[in-house]
């Protein structure tokens, strides 16, 4: 496998030094002088000169038949991908669930919001357990918020992630720049550099979630495989936002995920049929403003053994959104106007007091005061037009 990538690397970038082969590959100097003396050996690659003491070599002709054989099985010629085994075992030692969750870090994790302590107590509770978490509440209660936030609470955690693995024989993608943050390296000589050291993982999922993106993605075309939604969040955190309005059916995807939710092991499903395990290690949090008890059954619920009702506000925790909100956009914050705003809210729109409206009513006053090209203020007229403009009249 090792000299297919190499040949492949070689004929796709033409003339290279032996390290800049090091360092696509991300393997050794060492290893790469090994696979050099074989290919060399073979016919299949040639010395065109010296680079600062390091060969400079090209691609024969049977070395260039050799590689266009190759890439039409397969046209991966990425970083050298680590063994399953290996894969496996990492992410069970980096498992989520070895977190050290207590009282002091969830308090910090969400100082950010206003929250009652029951819930940030049960939030705590849910996280220590390292089990999936179900949030669910009326619309504009902060579900998503609330999910996106458990993530503070490992922000400061790295955890290495493959570029890619091999199992059967086959290849497959794990490393996404768009879902892994890279955090600074260790000495490149103290580690095998076909690891990414990464902040833990957060990825979020709302309606463009289907079925086929929870096995393994499979491309025609490259004739390799990318890890689906679930690989690429391991030992980080997995929201499924929105759920119940995803175009698979939620009896579907908890179906997929029985084994999963309950035993931490997954079973991905290779082309011609074979599975293979790796494990199911995030934390996984569905949100949604569904009832519950409408879009699963009981037994599947039970697997979901901590679920989170967010609801509407008090006055007092109202009064405080707004002083945050107003305080993050430099506007003066008028405990009257306020306590004004909020009876319009229940009386004339018959409305409840949820947390999303202390900021989409705040970002229309400001908005409104920049089409003015005037300082955004909180007076009867610039919270009536918010208000005319946000609420849906009964």
């Amino acid at each position: 496998m090792l000299e297919d990538l190499a040949l492949k690397i070689l004929h796709l970038n033409g003339e290279l030094t032996l390290r800049d082969l090091s360092e696509r590959m991300h393997v050794s100097l060492r290893i790469v002088d090994e696979l050099f003396a074989r290919m060399r050996k073979a016919n299949l690659c040639l010395v065109t000169g010296m680079d600062g003491g390091v060969h400079r070599i090209v691609a024969t002709a049977d070395g260039r038949a050799s590689a266009i054989e190759l890439l039409a099985s397969s046209q991966y010629a990425g970083p050298v991908p680590v063994s399953l085994a290996d894969y496996v075992s990492l992410v069970e030692a980096q498992s989520v669930r070895h977190l050290k969750v207590d009282a002091a870090a969830v308090g910090r994790a969400f100082e950010h919001l206003v929250l009652s302590d029951t819930t940030v107590t049960q939030l705590g509770t849910a996280l220590a357990s390292g089990r999936a978490i179900f949030l669910y509440g009326p619309p504009g209660t902060g579900k998503t918020t609330v999910a996106d936030s458990m993530w503070r609470l490992f922000e400061t955690d790295a955890v290495w992630v493959p570029h890619a693995i091999e199992a059967d024989g086959q290849i497959i993608e794990v490393f996404d720049p768009g879902v892994h943050r890279p955090v600074e390296q260790p000495d490149s000589h103290d580690h095998d550099e076909r690891w990414v050291l990464c902040q833990r993982p957060r990825v979020m999922v709302g309606g463009e979630l289907t079925i086929e993106m929870l096995d393994l993605q499979y491309s025609p075309a490259s004739k390799h495989y990318t890890a689906p939604v679930q690989m690429k969040a391991s030992n980080g955190l997995l929201i499924i936002d929105d759920f119940g309005r995803q175009r698979v059916r939620p009896d579907e995807l908890l179906n997929r995920w029985v084994v999963p939710l309950d035993r931490h092991i997954d079973f991905l499903t290779l082309v011609g049929g074979r599975k293979i395990e790796i494990p199911f290690d995030m934390l996984v949090v569905f949100a949604t403003n569904l009832d519950p008890s409408q879009l699963v059954d009981d037994a599947f619920l039970r697997r979901i053994q901590t679920k989170i009702r967010l609801d509407a506000v008090s006055p007092a925790d109202f009064h405080e959104i707004f002083r945050r909100v107003c305080r993050d956009v430099e506007l003066e914050y008028q405990p009257a106007m306020v306590d004004h705003l909020m009876e319009t809210i229940t009386r004339d729109f018959g409305q409840e007091l949820r947390p999303c409206f202390p900021r989409d009513i705040v970002h229309l006053v400001c908005s409104t005061a920049r089409y003015r090209q005037e300082k955004p203020r909180l007076d009867d007229e610039s919270l009536g037009l918010a208000c005319g403009a946000y609420f849906v009249v009964r």
